[in-house]
């Protein structure tokens, strides 16, 4: 009993202590994961904690389940407007951008880390997706109001590139080790997709059916959110038993609650959100015990140009590649590729080739881990200050108090007469001018609308303020001045 209380007594004090810590570090621009990274390093046997830890095993496992979970409640969390509008960009992001970022890093390992090409690349593959953990908990408590495509597309993004990385770095391990072909490596990616496509996507529809009919309200907030839960556990195992992807079970499986059990899902989010935070702080604290600092700084150079690739070539490439077909501005570009935060999916990941014993692997995990470090402390960091420079932030929907340069603030039906509004108005007519407002500004915008987008004419501005059936339904108008 007195281990136990020692242990307990440790563990409470640690995570108590990292929480405060993190509150604290949050209002000085640092991610609050990064401060339970750090207090695992110093609680770890080469910081003043000296507790010995060396299981990658276990930090595997406890690593999986808290990702399931940390995607589960970044699925419950998101609308189905959301998936909508950020899909078709996340998607590609989330294989083509994961492909490509792999490629380039891989490209660079291989010469700075004397890689072969088969190595080299699952380097790449460890390091190449985001992390959810660090993108949804930044967004979310960052204080900024977001253009609603692009923070569609960071959430679904985090959510949807970890199965591809997962995939990516099994499928490289089976080369390594057995010289598996294309063949074999496109049948893992089927077996991956559609498992966890099916599961999460069915059984997630099967468990919000089920809560529907129980006798239960949002007084049982406790007991849903074990029920919500313990389901997409189940549903989880069910599809790593039979090869699918799990991670993206779990994020299909909330979305579905959110869907189709919103009652059920909004009475349980305080108990899963807490289940959340919990998993994510479990998982940081095990890899940073798990970590030896000195063994970091033997490779600094290598791991510095693998780094700096991954963030400022390999990432913004990737974006601006897939993103080019959907015409996204310039600027939302620039700043989908500098929040590609790397958090606790690259070092799990690092983990897998030492469990399956891939020659050479070792130094993978002490590189994953300092590549995780200098995002949060670069990009996690500066967030803020990037979203003011490159002009990502919607302003508030209604005007300061006491400012007079505004005229007028309206919203209008989408479906009104162009020729009408404009008269109205008193601006210039465009050459299309027998169209609706609505179609009009589909015709400018030039690619899919999303809510928030805006064109400026002649002073005036109009912008997307909502979507029924993939057309503009309602459009607000600023005038910033009297035009005549």
């Amino acid at each position: 009993m007195e281990a136990m209380n020692l242990l307990l007594l440790a563990g409470g004090l640690l995570v108590f202590v990292s929480l405060l810590a993190g509150v604290y570090s949050a209002r000085l621009g640092l991610p609050f994961l990064l401060v339970f990274l750090i207090a695992g390093m110093l609680a770890g046997e080469e910081g003043p904690g000296g507790v010995k830890f060396d299981s990658p095993l276990l930090s595997a496992w406890v690593g999986s389940v808290a990702l399931a979970m940390i995607l589960f409640e970044g699925g419950l969390n998101t609308r189905m407007s959301t998936f909508r509008t950020g899909f078709k960009p996340a998607l590609l992001l989330a294989t083509v951008g994961v492909l490509i970022t792999a490629g380039i890093v891989g490209a660079v390992a291989m010469h700075a880390m004397n890689l072969d090409w088969r190595h080299g690349l699952l380097l790449g593959a460890i390091v190449g997706s985001t992390d959810a953990a660090a993108v949804f908990s930044l967004l979310r408590h960052v204080g900024l109001k977001l253009h609603e495509r692009v923070f569609a597309t960071l959430e679904m993004e985090s959510g949807l590139n970890d199965p591809m990385a997962v995939f990516l770095v099994l499928a490289l391990i089976a080369v390594i080790k057995s010289h598996a072909g294309p063949g074999d490596a496109l049948w893992l990616l089927a077996r991956q997709a559609g498992f966890g496509t099916a599961v999460g996507w069915y059984g997630g529809a099967v468990v919000s059916w089920l809560l529907r009919k129980l006798p239960l309200s949002a007084a049982h907030g406790g007991l849903l959110s074990l029920m919500i839960l313990s389901g997409g556990l189940t549903l989880f195992a069910m599809c790593g038993m039979i090869e699918g992807s799990g991670f993206l079970a779990m994020y299909l499986y909330g979305l579905r609650v959110r869907a189709l059990a919103e009652d059920a899902a909004h009475a349980a989010s305080s108990a899963l959100d807490g289940f959340a935070w919990a998993a994510q702080a479990t998982m940081f604290l095990l890899l940073g015990l798990l970590v030896t600092p000195h063994d970091i700084l033997k490779a600094f150079w290598p791991t510095f140009a693998i780094a700096a690739t991954l963030i400022f070539v390999a990432r913004p490439l990737a974006v601006l590649l897939c993103l080019a077909p959907l015409r996204f501005p310039l600027r939302h570009n620039l700043f989908i590729g500098w929040v590609g935060l790397r958090g606790a999916v690259p070092i799990v990941l690092a983990l897998f080739p030492t469990l399956e014993h891939v020659p050479g692997s070792s130094r993978f995990f002490n590189v994953a881990f300092a590549v995780v470090l200098a995002s949060l402390l670069l990009q996690g960091t500066t967030l803020g200050g990037v979203a003011k420079v490159l002009g990502v932030i919607e302003p508030p929907d209604e005007p300061p108090p006491g400012e007079g340069s505004v005229h007028g603030r309206l919203t209008l039906d989408g479906d009104l007469a162009l020729a009408d509004v404009f008269e109205f108005f008193q601006l210039p007519l465009p050459e299309n001018a027998s169209t609706t407002l609505g179609d009009w500004l589909t015709t400018e915008l030039a690619r899919d609308q999303a809510e928030g987008d805006s064109i400026e004419w002649h002073g005036a501005k109009f912008i997307v303020k909502g979507l029924q059936d993939k057309r503009i339904a309602r459009v607000g108008i600023t005038l910033a001045r009297r035009v005549k």
